[in-house]
């Protein structure tokens, strides 16, 4: 089972953005005040040291042109990261927005897998496969 926090609104891109960036906004736009900066800039370099970046491990796993759509999910057996979260659900929602939780056991197809958590390119997103005469497969 995986669960992700994630924005009620799509991005640009067409993803619900995650809440780390969603936090992350925030803090670019300069809307956090000096306690909720404290606060992110902490939270983030926990989290930073506590699990592995999938881009570390593979620069193209965010690559929209190779993962249409990948988002990054945590596996429910991260309750010490899962815990954490809670904060920047509380930043967002002290600044209007809005994040839900959302589990699923088959969030979309794993592109990138460590102890706590995958990235995934959610069922539905990928271009359809084509021929090489580049008609779309059946």
């Amino acid at each position: 089972m995986y669960v992700r926090f994630q924005g009620t609104i799509r991005s640009q891109r067409g993803h619900y953005p995650g809440v780390f960036a969603l936090a992350n906004g925030l803090a670019r736009d300069g809307r956090l005040s000096e306690e909720e900066y404290r606060f992110w800039r902490a939270g983030n370099d926990w989290y930073d040291a506590a699990y592995p970046d999938p881009s570390a491990t593979d620069p193209g796993v965010y690559d929209q042109d190779v993962n249409p759509g990948a988002v990054a999910w945590f596996k429910t057996t991260a309750v010490h990261l899962i815990d954490r979260v809670t904060g920047y659900l509380d930043l967002l929602a002290a600044h209007g927005v809005a994040c839900e939780r959302v589990e699923s056991s088959s969030p979309g197809r794993i592109v990138y897998e460590d102890d706590v958590q995958v990235v995934v390119v959610p069922w539905g997103t990928e271009p359809p496969h084509r021929s090489a005469a580049g008609i779309p497969a059946e």
